[in-house]
C-alpha cells in the first residue's frame, strides 16, 4: 500500500500545475461535501468556494513566482476579492441561519453533491485565466493591457462592495422589513452586485492576456462561463423567480422590472 501512495504522491507532483490544482480543487469541494451531508449545513459552502480560490491561487504562485510584479498583482486581486466575498457571505448566512437556495438539496446528498462539484467546476474555469497568466514563462514587462485590465477589476470590485454594503444597510433597516431595495446602485441595476463580478472577472482575463499565445485567448470562455452560469443558472433566475413570488403584484415592483436593466445599468 505504502507503495501505491508513493507511487501517486510522484505522479501528483510530477504532473502539470493545473493538474495538481485541479486535484485539490475537488477534493476540497468534495471532502467538505461530506462533512457538510453528515451536518446537514450549507452554512460553509460559499466560504469553501472563496477560501478554495484563495488556496489555488496562492500554490499556483508559490510554485511559480519568479518575482514578476504580474504574478503577485493578479494573485492579489483575486485573493482580495474572494476573502471580501467569503467573509461577506457567511457572515449573511450565520445571520440568516440558512441559504434559500438549498432548501431542497442540504437533505438530498446527490443534489447536494452536484451543487458541490458545481462550484469546483466554477471556482477553476473563472481562474483559469489567472493561473495561466501566473504560471507562463512569457512575463513580458507591465503593460497597458495589464492596466486596463486591472482598472476593469477594480471597477467591478468597488461596483460589488458598495452593492453589497447598499443592500445589507437596507435589509438591516427595521422599516425595510419585506421590501425590495430599489435605491442606490440599485436604482441602475437589478443586479449591480453580479454586474460587478463579472465585470471584475473579464478585468483579470484582460490582464492576464497580456502573457497568453494560441489556445491560451480561448480562455475568453472562462468570463463567459461565469457570466452564462450567473445569468442563466445559480444567480440571476434563482433571485429574480424569489422576487415574483415575493413582490410579483405590487405595482412598484412591477414598475422597477419595467424600468430598471436586470445587469448592466443604463442598457434597458
Amino acid at each position: 500500500m505504502s507503495s501505491v501512495m508513493e507511487a501517486a504522491w510522484r505522479w501528483l507532483w510530477g504532473s502539470s500545475t493545473i493538474t495538481r490544482l485541479t486535484l485539490v480543487d475537488f477534493s476540497i469541494q468534495w471532502s467538505l461535501w461530506l462533512v457538510a451531508c453528515l451536518l446537514k449545513t450549507e452554512k460553509f459552502y460559499d466560504l469553501a468556494g472563496s477560501a478554495t480560490y484563495i488556496i489555488l491561487a496562492s500554490l499556483n504562485y508559490k510554485w511559480n513566482n519568479t518575482g514578476h510584479p504580474r504574478q503577485a498583482v493578479q494573485t492579489g486581486c483575486v485573493n482580495i476579492w474572494a476573502l471580501r466575498l467569503g467573509l461577506f457571505l457567511f457572515t449573511r448566512i450565520v445571520k440568516a441561519g440558512k441559504d434559500r437556495r438549498f432548501d431542497k438539496t442540504r437533505a438530498n446528498p446527490v443534489r447536494f453533491f452536484y451543487a458541490w462539484t458545481l462550484q469546483g467546476v466554477w471556482v477553476l474555469v473563472t481562474i483559469l485565466p489567472s493561473l495561466l497568466a501566473v504560471l507562463s514563462p512569457r512575463q513580458r514587462p507591465v503593460g497597458t493591457r495589464d492596466y486596463i485590465g486591472w482598472g476593469i477589476w477594480a471597477m467591478g470590485f468597488l461596483i460589488e462592495v458598495v452593492a453589497d454594503y447598499q443592500k445589507t444597510v437596507f435589509k438591516n433597516n427595521p422599516a425595510n422589513k419585506d421590501k425590495f431595495i430599489n435605491t442606490g446602485l440599485w436604482a441602475l441595476s437589478r443586479h449591480p452586485n453580479y454586474f460587478g463580478e463579472i465585470l471584475l472577472w473579464f478585468g483579470l482575463y484582460v490582464s492576464a492576456s497580456s502573457t497568453f499565445s494560441g489556445w491560451e485567448y480561448l480562455t475568453i470562455l472562462c468570463p463567459l462561463m461565469d457570466y452564462l452560469l450567473i445569468t442563466q443558472v445559480s444567480g440571476i433566475p434563482m433571485l429574480e423567480s424569489y422576487g415574483r413570488k415575493k413582490w410579483g403584484l405590487s405595482p412598484q415592483y412591477q414598475a422597477y422590472i419595467r424600468n430598471t436593466p436586470i445587469l448592466i445599468p443604463f442598457l434597458g
